[in-house]
């Protein structure tokens, strides 16, 4: 019995104290922060989404060293993609 009131008293503990510290965490970003925050996250994919493809194509044509060179590939050109986009403005 002690050890079931013990646990139930932990969990509530545990419960309350995540709720207040998430409260805490909770920011607001202006207009402009989300739009930069977007952009960053765009550069990200592209460029992930490129070293992953490179990846897999260099893994299947070499193996463990044509991913690691396929990986390296693909992200130059993610990186490449990506500043070609938002040199039009499509961030």
């Amino acid at each position: 019995m002690k050890k079931r009131l013990l646990t139930a008293g932990l969990s509530m503990g545990l419960l309350f104290g995540s709720i207040g510290s998430a409260e805490a965490v909770t920011r607001y970003r202006t207009q402009h922060q989300y739009i930069e925050h977007r952009r960053h996250m765009k550069t990200a994919k592209r460029v992930g989404i490129g070293a992953a493809g490179g990846a897999a194509v260099g893994a299947l044509a070499g193996g463990g060293k044509g991913a690691a060179i396929g990986a390296l590939a693909g992200g130059g050109v993610g990186t490449l993609y990506d500043r070609h986009k938002k040199h039009r403005g499509r961030y």
